[in-house]
């Protein structure tokens, strides 16, 4: 069992991720300092430290020392992100931004602990043998889709796929495009993780989130006296991708003066740190990810043309939720397997109309609001059913297409009368006042909406639209709740 020191000045945090760790299998033990964990551990000793940045005394970039070879994780805030991009360079295995999802903690805790098993990926072979992208003879391994990292198994991912085998061992710059919330990181992360780059950094920087007056200095640092406030020259994220992969999510947002210097980064291959006049030779990967069309900005003049060029030398497509048929339903499952493994749930499953609401639900926000729907039912739910309400969506029976709502009707003969089967030239409004008239004396509303492939709250609201009544209380030993 793979034993990780946790070293954490705040309880809270530090609580958590020891139950955490300790409900997926791992040994743990913590520390609330460097301190602490010096007097306390023999700190080489241990599988993975996990290490905030900030801590009381000296800070965790002092656990990397103390570990001897043995992987550190360090975890940071946002604010905190060059100052992480510089505790990789001391020799740390990898950083993870706060707050961070459970998921994403498991995931790089276990791929570091089996990079290690492997003998692939330990802070000294990172700083003793540098990878060397060119290299024709280091060749990548073909990806399974678990490897790839992302579900679903309709067509057009199967394409995307494909794509992406065939792209990651290159270094041609990747344009990634697709709707908000379609999963754009996660196709970067696969062609970082399937390149030869893969064991070199892959910095991730949302264009989006960074404030206008600052993204050149994040981007590609500054000197010491560049701009008011500037006390010290500091690298920038460009440089510290140096050898690995640069994804720049959102890249419609970066402004026309950073576009001029992205644009050298990908023509030269060299960078200069803003208030200096020497150039720098870097060997960067760039992936983009817009969701916007970038063609239309730069006719326009919101975009650099000769930089759409640039970065649309492969694109890929990432196709919506709704485009994805059953995938939909395959990825709640996943969601809900993932939101009841963390509240301790196990006997957590969708009914009927949910199952039915998620197929049908156009998803505006994509994944994204698919997951922030499961978590939010997860939390509220107090049976064993997430119901169409706890999902939080509205969906109508009119936002169900006619030939889907025909194929979710009951088979001839299933509690019928045969000689009561509406014909095939009823209207499905028709079909649906002469169903519903024809079985609510014997199937309760929870019976009906099944059988009609809606929900209990569609039912009613068509009820009231066409003036059917309900059945008299006492025509049903009604279960219904």
């Amino acid at each position: 069992m793979p034993h990780i020191l946790i070293v954490e000045d705040e309880t809270i945090i530090r609580s958590a991720l020891r139950r955490l760790f300790e409900r997926n299998q791992y040994q743990v033990s913590e520390a609330g300092s460097v301190q602490e964990a010096q007097e306390r551990f023999s700190v080489a000793s241990f599988d993975l430290i996990v290490s905030d940045l900030r801590l009381p005394g000296a800070p965790g970039t002092e656990m990397i020392k103390l570990a001897q070879g043995a992987p550190v994780l360090i975890m940071t805030s946002y604010a905190s992100l060059r100052s992480a991009v510089d505790s990789m360079k001391m020799g740390a295995i990898d950083y993870i931004a706060k707050p961070f999802d459970h998921d994403e903690m498991l995931q790089t805790v276990a791929r570091i602990l089996r990079d290690r098993q492997d003998g692939k990926n330990t802070a000294s072979e990172r700083n003793s043998a540098p990878i060397n992208p060119r290299s024709s003879s280091d060749k990548a391994t073909p990806a399974s889709d678990n490897e790839i990292g992302i579900i679903g198994s309709c067509a057009p991912m199967q394409d995307l796929y494909s794509k992406i085998r065939r792209v990651a061992p290159t270094d041609s710059t990747v344009l990634i495009q697709g709707e908000s919330g379609t999963g754009k990181e996660l196709v970067a992360r696969a062609l970082h993780n399937l390149s030869r780059r893969a064991k070199a950094p892959m910095i991730s920087v949302n264009c989006a989130a960074i404030p206008e007056s600052l993204i050149e200095s994040e981007l590609f640092g500054h000197e010491k006296g560049a701009f008011t406030g500037a006390n010290a020259g500091r690298a920038g994220l460009v440089e510290a991708a140096d050898g690995g992969s640069l994804f720049l999510d959102e890249i419609g947002e970066l402004p026309l003066e950073a576009q001029a210097r992205l644009l050298r980064v990908l023509q030269e291959g060299e960078i200069r740190r803003v208030g200096s006049v020497q150039s720098q030779k870097v060997d960067v990967r760039l992936i983009a990810a817009t969701h916007r069309d970038l063609k239309t900005l730069a006719k326009i003049g919101q975009f650099r043309e000769d930089l759409y060029y640039r970065l649309h030398v492969i694109a890929l497509k990432l196709p919506s939720l709704r485009e994805r048929g059953s995938d939909v339903n395959e990825i709640a499952e996943v969601f809900l397997a993932r939101q009841s493994a963390k509240m301790g749930r196990t006997d957590l499953s969708f009914s009927y109309e949910a199952e039915q609401a998620i197929s049908h639900y156009t998803w505006p926000g994509n994944v994204r609001e698919l997951e922030n729907a499961i978590e939010r039912a997860v939390i509220l739910c107090e049976g064993t059913e997430i119901s169409v309400e706890l999902l939080g969506i509205d969906i109508e029976l009119d936002d169900i297409e006619d030939d889907d709502f025909i194929g979710m009707l009951p088979p001839q003969g299933a509690n019928s009368t045969s000689s009561s089967e509406p014909t095939e030239d009823l209207s499905l409004e028709d079909y649906f006042q002469h169903f519903v008239l024809e079985h609510q004396d014997h199937m309760t509303e929870t019976e009906l909406a099944r059988k009609l492939g809606i929900s209990r709250k569609c039912l009613w609201e068509r009820r009231q639209r066409l003036g059917i009544p309900r059945r008299k209380a006492g025509a049903v030993s009604s279960t219904e709740q």
